[in-house]
């Protein structure tokens, strides 16, 4: 991905991901701000994590839930990673499908991180 288109899709995810925190119900704004999201490209986490079985992959949480306690190291903190190049392929390049669905893929991570299964979290439309 170009540098600039990736600046551009970085601002826009950024700035999605914030009006969503901002929307959401003040429990779970206050739970939301405990996790924070990391935008990057699929491939540089593929390349990073040395792995390549992540087509179609748009977002990912990793770390403990909520509901699994506190984290006991580094690869235990919550966060949710957003990939951009996925993303804008999956929205075919068009700007508001490609902040449509930052928006609902942040909210499904979200979901895992406050505890949902994939099941709990199609459930509320956010599969």
């Amino acid at each position: 991905m170009q540098p600039t288109r990736l600046a551009e899709l970085t601002s826009l995810a950024s700035r999605t991901v914030e009006e969503v925190r901002r929307a959401l119900p003040e429990p779970v704004r206050r739970a939301a701000a405990e996790c924070p999201t990391v935008l990057l490209t699929l491939e540089a986490w593929e390349t990073e994590q040395d792995e390549s079985d992540g087509d179609g992959l748009l977002g990912l949480f990793l770390g403990l839930s909520r509901t699994e306690g506190q984290p006991s190291g580094p690869d235990d903190a919550p966060r949710i990673l957003l990939f951009l190049d996925s993303l804008w392929e999956w929205a075919e390049e068009d700007r508001e499908r490609f902040a449509s669905e930052v928006e609902t893929t942040f909210l499904h991570e979200l979901g895992h991180y406050l505890g949902l299964d994939e099941d709990e979290v199609a459930d509320r439309g956010l599969a």
